[in-house]
């Protein structure tokens, strides 16, 4: 079995005269980061690989989770940024075999888009939300009954939650 973990960076500043790419966390999307962190770690739910988006909201999400979970490879991956729902799968594809389960890190709408295109069955009030909004910090857990990345196809993949800051009792969904 394969697990894709895709977390949406936490929610981002918006300082006048900065460009999109390098656009901060705010105050709450770094207490959102640290909250989704210890509940990944309190989940059992660390990967063996983390791809994250070159842009710094997503780094920094990155930091303060990181540390909560432990020693994980982390590949940076710029084609995440603002990328296409092709250009993700195209990403989680690449990856190697053995890492069994992986955690992506990036951006909205590509992360909803492509959560939809995978996910196939699972948990019906987690897919119904997500069809709604995929907020700052929401993570889709999406399980496939498959040995390769390469493998991964439409609707291929089973939700088997899907969980926010909100959802958790710890804030508001951005």
């Amino acid at each position: 079995m394969l697990r894709l973990l895709l977390l949406r960076h936490a929610k981002a500043a918006s300082p006048s005269g900065t460009l999109d790419l390098d656009r901060p966390l705010a105050k709450r999307g770094q207490e959102a980061a640290l909250v989704m962190g210890d509940y990944l770690k309190r989940e059992r739910l660390a990967p063996d690989l983390a791809i994250v988006s070159s842009a710094r909201r997503t780094q920094e999400t990155w930091e303060r989770v990181q540390p909560i979970l432990g020693e994980i490879a982390m590949r940076p991956d710029g084609r995440i940024y603002e990328a296409s729902v092709g250009r993700l799968l195209e990403v989680v594809r690449e990856v190697e075999p053995k890492m069994r389960t992986v955690l992506v890190i990036g951006h909205n709408p590509g992360f909803e888009e492509l959560a939809k295109l995978l996910i196939g069955e699972g948990d019906m009030d987690g897919i119904l939300r997500l069809g709604q909004k995929y907020p700052t910090a929401g993570l889709a857990v999406i399980d496939f009954e498959l040995e390769s990345w390469g493998d991964i196809a439409k609707k291929s993949g089973r939700l088997e939650r899907f969980v926010t800051p909100k959802s958790l009792g710890t804030g508001e969904d951005d």
